[in-house]
């Protein structure tokens, strides 16, 4: 067989093996609302630690990571960082949240928002941007799987035929299965991307330079600031310690904002499950040390590689230096990085629209067996949105994963408000959004604000500014009156 049929038939072994193994996990359950979206609030802590990490790392965590430690060097590690912040957010802000989503039958976060602050109008705000904000989240996973399929063929067909294929696959299992399938088709995600990291982490440097510190000496001497960031007043420098710190506090603070994280949150069995959790999910970053280990080894031997293509570094390697089975197996678990956390991204944003919008706004959908159907109908809608804006929007796997980010991070000052601070006002945290929203986006061409930081740092704290004064200002007048 000639070589790129022999890695895209491993690849399509594997995808499809996943999705068999998983629907056979879930034959026998009933699909309502809370099995289908929260999966029965049910999951122990194992189970829902492979169902974080299914979301959590995906084609960015494969390919973008090595793509900034090929293209960028060491801004790549706030990706290392903000993980790890986030978990430490996590510990604290996840089970009252839990428990709130337990006592009150919450199933996504505008939920939390409408039960919070008592205003609907707010709470379909946020799941109509949620709704709108993952669809170039899950362009990312497309992107992704082009690159992964294009190398696997060898460069000799054109893959977007072949991620529409496996994307509408994906989305007809997401459609039958629910949050719990995906669950189950994680645990051999997770397996597969574990395994294909520590080879290229590992496997690829001692290949070509004998050991990973072999490599990095050998990149440094190429490169000798490559893994330093730029010092305070060097001209022109982009990713400086400013923009570092307040890029892993953005997307530190925007973790667990997204349509998909309220489903995978509510679905513990209990708080104390999502707060074990948090202490070990940082083990996950761990894995993204071999990840940079291998986009570092791909500056090394295949230099030249310039903005989006750097996504590409670490895979090409794999297809010029190894054998066809080896890149079908490591191509075939960098697929299912890409597909699953789509799947819980189409499911997330399915959710918050057909509870949140036709349920709570229009008052369409509003039993168990019609807001279950409209579900599954939203997730081959979404799916269809992102498919089309991938065909014709394409840019870094890096790019994308930061324009998700400052729009979803704007979301927290009103859940962190809502736990911590009674007397903010819907019109404060709506006033507030919408600010940050407006900062975040109009400064998405450029997107350092003065001073080095982060833009969508910079548009967070205007929201948290304008959040506080209209609180302040509301209160008083109250008083007042």
């Amino acid at each position: 067989m000639r070589p790129e049929a022999v890695a895209l038939a491993i690849i399509a072994v594997i995808v499809v093996g996943t999705i068999l193994f998983a629907l056979a996990s879930v034959r026998r359950l009933k699909m309502d609302p809370q099995e289908f979206i929260v999966g029965s609030r049910s999951f122990g802590a194992l189970l829902l630690w492979i169902l974080l990490a299914g979301e959590i790392y995906t084609s960015f965590t494969f390919l973008g990571a090595a793509g900034w430690a090929y293209g960028k060097g060491a801004a790549a590690f706030y990706i290392l960082a903000y993980g790890t912040v986030a978990y430490c957010i996590g510990f604290f802000l996840l089970p009252p949240l839990w428990r709130i989503g337990k006592e009150r039958g919450l199933l996504t976060l505008p939920d939390f928002f409408i039960d919070r602050y008592g205003s609907k109008t707010l709470g379909i705000a946020v799941a109509v941007l949620q709704f709108f904000l993952v669809v170039p989240y899950v362009t990312l996973q497309l992107t992704g799987l082009q690159i992964l399929l294009t190398i696997a063929g060898y460069g000799r067909y054109d893959a977007t035929i072949a991620v529409s294929i496996a994307f509408i696959l994906m989305a007809l299992f997401v459609f039958t299965a629910g949050l719990r399938g995906t669950a189950w088709a994680s645990v051999v995600k997770d397996t597969l991307v574990l395994g294909a990291v520590l080879f290229a982490g590992i496997a690829i440097p001692v290949r070509f330079f004998g050991s990973p510190s072999a490599m990095i000496s050998h990149v440094l001497q190429l490169h000798p600031h490559w893994m330093t960031l730029p010092p305070p007043g060097v001209a022109n420098a982009a990713y400086t310690v400013p923009w570092f710190v307040t890029t892993i506090l953005l997307s530190g603070v925007g973790f667990f904002m997204g349509p998909a994280n309220a489903p995978a949150i509510y679905s513990a069995r209990n708080g104390e499950t999502l707060r074990r959790n948090m202490i070990f999910m940082p083990l996950y970053q761990l894995v993204l040390l071999f990840v940079f280990f291998a986009g570092f080894t791909a500056l090394a031997v295949a230099p030249g590689l310039k903005g989006p293509a750097a996504d590409q570094s670490f895979m090409l390697v794999m297809q010029r230096y190894y054998s066809a089975p080896a890149l079908g197996l490591v191509a075939g678990a960098g697929c299912l990085a890409a597909l699953l956390p789509a799947s819980t991204l189409l499911l997330g944003a399915a959710s918050v629209f057909s509870k949140n919008v036709l349920g709570d706004a229009l008052n369409v959908a509003t039993g168990d067996r019609e807001r279950t159907w409209a579900t599954r109908l939203l997730v081959l809608i979404v799916a269809f949105l992102a498919l089309v804006l991938w065909i014709f929007f394409k840019t870094s796997l890096v790019d994308l994963l930061l324009f998700y980010y400052v729009g979803i991070t704007q979301l927290a000052p009103g859940v962190i408000f809502a736990l911590v601070w009674p007397r903010v006002t819907p019109w404060a945290v709506g006033a507030g959004l919408l600010a940050g929203e407006c900062v975040g986006f109009y400064s998405l061409h450029n997107t350092i604000a003065p001073g080095g930081i982060n833009a969508g740092f910079f548009a967070l704290a205007v929201n948290v500014a304008i959040c506080a004064l209209v609180t302040i200002a509301t209160k008083k007048k109250l008083a007042v009156a």
